[in-house]
């Protein structure tokens, strides 16, 4: 009854939504960190470029990003702000009944106030997983086969693992563009970032159903 108690607390889906919620975070932190570089300074439209011109490491190393406050300094505050925002609450309250509502809600805040369109994806995954947190799964444990569960539930740490790995670098190279560039020209590195990135995406979405059965199949044992 103990291990059944512990369990939503400590599930491979919160796991999922923590990682995803901190990957977001400090992406989102990220673009805010090079808007405030550029000062308290008018951007020329809503879709903005986070890096700017005198702090660029590579010529694609803009991260474009959107914004409805008119200001780099003001933007860039409150992307910080709400990334943080967003690490705290994945990490401690998303399990909260209406923790995925105010996730969804910092992530929409992170779109509009320069956090950048990139983590966006991994915020929806991770809002995806967070309203199933303390939920049952009756639906994957009658629906899908055991062996299938089985499968999914041992790929779920390394997915995750990967995840985790290949969205640091993509972060990485999209602010320095190393080590691609020592490869690579500009365009191809953007290409290369990009179809990255989608890839990612895909296991992002992959974690949703490993945790579920990774989650199954540790309640199974402790009934």
């Amino acid at each position: 009854m103990g291990n059944r108690a512990v369990l939503p607390n400590f599930s491979a889906s919160r796991v999922n939504v923590i990682a995803l919620g901190i990957l977001t975070g400090i992406a989102g932190m990220e673009h805010g960190f090079f808007e405030i570089l550029q000062g308290s300074v008018a951007p020329s439209g809503v879709v903005i470029e986070a890096i700017g011109p005198a702090h660029r490491f590579w010529e694609l190393g803009t991260e474009i990003a959107l914004t409805i406050v008119p200001n780099f300094l003001v933007t860039g505050i409150l992307a910080m702000t709400i990334g943080l925002a967003i690490i705290i609450w994945s990490s401690a309250f998303v399990q909260k009944k209406y923790g995925a509502h105010v996730l969804a809600i910092l992530t929409t805040m992170l779109l509009l106030f320069g956090g950048g369109f990139a983590p966006i994806g991994s915020a929806v995954v991770a809002i995806i997983i967070a309203t199933r947190i303390n939920k049952p799964l009756v639906w994957w444990s009658t629906h899908i086969p055991a062996r299938i569960l089985g499968f999914l539930a041992r790929s779920w740490k390394w997915s995750l693992s990967i995840v985790v790995a290949v969205y640091l670098f993509c972060i990485w190279a999209a602010i320095f563009g190393w080590p691609l560039l020592l490869f690579f020209d500009a365009r191809t590195v953007n290409n290369i970032l990009f179809v990255t990135g989608l890839v990612d995406l895909v296991f992002m979405l992959y974690l949703i159903p490993t945790g579920f059965a990774f989650d199954i199949k540790k309640q199974i044992e402790s009934d």
